[in-house]
């Protein structure tokens, strides 16, 4: 077992606590290792893998050139939607204007698997806590109209919330 150990700032304010995240490759190796990654140099890693290029900072934390800092900002899912356009209109990040919410598919391959507290590679993704993030994946059906999928950095899991609810958001774009 390898145990890896990481800066994460809790819901208590700015001061920071360590957590410890614990990653397991005894029987499977890790399912987003740190080379599937390309640094872009601009807080945004490309994966080599899906083409798609991240945020390495979830949304209301900044990136300093080698980790992400302050605290990240629980929206709803709208509001997170809405920041996505704002971002995109003022102008965008690290020279692209095209960002939006992740569909399940795509936040579930930068959990890593293998790892717990949190289920991400924090050398690619610093401070991610350990909590829901939102993805633009909506519920169908009878009943589901005001849901959307949020996704566990944590040990939940996927499931449907209702949109109105406060989660994490990490956004994404294609790379071409």
């Amino acid at each position: 077992m390898r145990m890896c150990i990481g800066l994460i700032l809790l819901a208590m304010g700015s001061t920071p606590a360590l957590a410890t995240q614990t990653c397991d490759t005894s029987l499977y190796p890790l399912s987003a290792p740190t080379a599937r990654f390309t640094d872009n140099g601009d807080g945004t890693v490309t994966d080599t893998q899906t083409h798609m290029a991240w945020m390495r900072c979830s949304m209301g934390q900044n990136w300093t050139g080698s980790t992400c800092e302050g605290t990240p900002t629980p929206l709803s899912w709208d509001a997170a939607q809405g920041a996505a356009a704002t971002l995109n209109k003022q102008g965008g990040y690290a020279k692209h204007d095209d960002w939006r919410m992740p569909r399940i598919p795509e936040l579930a391959n930068i959990i890593e698997r293998q790892c717990a507290g949190p289920r991400t590679n924090i050398a690619i993704f610093p401070n991610t806590p350990a909590g829901f993030y939102w993805t633009a994946s909506e519920r169908h059906g009878k009943g589901n109209e005001s849901e959307a999928y949020v996704l566990s950095f944590g040990p939940e899991g996927t499931a449907g919330d209702p949109k109105s609810e406060q989660h994490f958001v990490r956004l994404v774009r294609e790379s071409k």
